[in-house]
């Protein structure tokens, strides 16, 4: 593949969200209990990814949070970020991806669930926004990475041992 040299890929990493225009895309990786959401309009061709470690920001344990990290306080500031490009709310449509189980436990207790808490609670962030998710790719025990370009709607998704898929 051949990527024109006007655009370039916008790097997000842990615990941290950007925003992207075409003809640029934006990827993150690293994603295995972590949970990349992708928000975006395709109407405007703009998209914002962040990527979340922990479901809830009442799990810092600082004064001040970073709110990227987090599922109820990242998506909110992503969707305000988004708002400020002139994005509408109401149009914003989620792809979702990661939320590994990365280490098998002995133990059910729910602290260890890190990645199915992590969906569980992106899911209801985003019900809560009245966000559709129209494409998902979570769970197993694989890290991935993932790209998404505003100007095809496609997530590209590049999973440990198991290759690239598009959702």
């Amino acid at each position: 593949m051949i990527s024109s040299s006007s655009s370039q890929v916008i790097k997000v990493g842990i615990a941290q969200m950007d925003v992207v225009k075409i003809p640029n895309t934006i990827r993150t990786s690293g994603l295995g209990s972590c949970v990349g959401v992708v928000l975006y309009d395709e109407t405007k061709k703009i998209a914002g990814l962040v990527h979340i470690m922990l479901p809830e920001s009442s799990l810092g344990r600082t004064e001040t949070i970073n709110v990227a990290k987090f599922a109820d306080s990242g998506i909110q500031a992503l969707i305000a970020m988004l708002k400020l490009e002139g994005v509408q709310p109401f149009r914003l449509k989620a792809k979702i991806a990661g939320g590994a189980q990365m280490f098998k436990f002995t133990s059910d207790k729910d602290t260890m669930r890190i990645g199915p808490r992590n969906v569980e609670a992106v899911k209801r962030e985003l019900k809560k926004n009245g966000i559709p998710i129209v494409a998902e790719d979570t769970g197993g025990n694989s890290g991935r990475t993932i790209e998404f370009n505003p100007a095809t709607c496609m997530l590209s998704i590049r999973t440990v041992n198991q290759g690239v898929s598009e959702i």
